[in-house]
């Protein structure tokens, strides 16, 4: 990469950890709207179903966010163009000796 192309890594991250993190808000929201695999009910019965909402979110957050970041980085390469003749994979015939031929 060049000096003057490289993107500020920090701003980036922050950016798209701060876009994960809101992506697992909606995403615990759904989860417990629909109630899926009983963890709607289970956190509104409990006491401490706020301290279960917080580790969804910020797991997921963490999660999605390393996702995001991930993805921006890997879509940020040069194409190789160079594609010739040494890179391409030929495929090659070989005989098979069974147990009995191979003696």
């Amino acid at each position: 990469m060049h000096p003057e192309k490289e993107p500020d890594l920090m701003r980036l991250y922050l950016r798209h950890c701060a876009f994960g993190f809101a992506l697992s808000a909606v995403f615990v929201a759904l989860i417990l709207w629909r109630n899926v695999a009983g963890l709607g009910m289970l956190i509104a019965g409990s006491d401490v179903g706020w301290l279960a909402v917080f580790l969804l979110w910020f797991f997921n957050g963490t999660v999605f966010g390393s996702v995001q970041f991930a993805f921006m980085i890997m879509s940020q390469s040069d194409d190789d163009d160079d594609d010739d003749e040494r890179g391409r994979l030929v495929p090659v015939r070989l005989a098979a000796h069974g147990p009995d031929n191979g003696r």
